[in-house]
């Protein structure tokens, strides 16, 4: 079988086969729609961030404390902030939780009451409903 590569396979010594291929599609993975695992997964990344942040800024301060330099000071503040901010985060995601397992309801009856009439009427039948009501 020629074909145009023959010269390259001569000159590199090598013997080349083509080879059809079929492309396969990425597979989707679509992932389970779980609540409870994601709240899960969430707060143990929450708890990992807060830990590794507590170990920054305690080499932060050391730092800071040992060259007394303005801008570790400073780094030492935005970092305790967002470990701050990280804590927040999984109260939020607590309180989020809590209010995902309440059951969800609103009234069961509603009572739609409609007056078609003049206000002169209506006021008749209030005033009529109010004497009929203390008998």
């Amino acid at each position: 079988m020629d074909n145009q590569f023959d010269a390259i396979d001569k000159a590199l010594d090598v013997k080349a086969e083509i080879i059809d291929t079929v492309k396969k599609e990425p597979s989707v993975r679509e992932a389970p729609d779980d609540p409870q695992k994601d709240y899960e997964y969430s707060r143990a990344q929450l708890y990992n961030l807060i830990e590794k942040g507590q170990e920054a800024v305690s080499g932060i301060i050391d730092l800071a404390q040992d060259s007394q330099h303005p801008r570790a000071f400073e780094v030492a503040g935005q970092l305790i902030k967002s470990v701050g901010d990280v804590t927040d985060k999984l109260l939020d995601l607590q309180k989020k939780m809590k209010d995902m397992e309440k059951p969800q309801g609103g009234p069961k009856t509603v009572n739609n009451a409609l007056f078609v009439g003049s206000t002169a009427e209506l006021q008749k039948l209030l005033k009529e409903g109010l004497l009929n009501s203390d008998k």
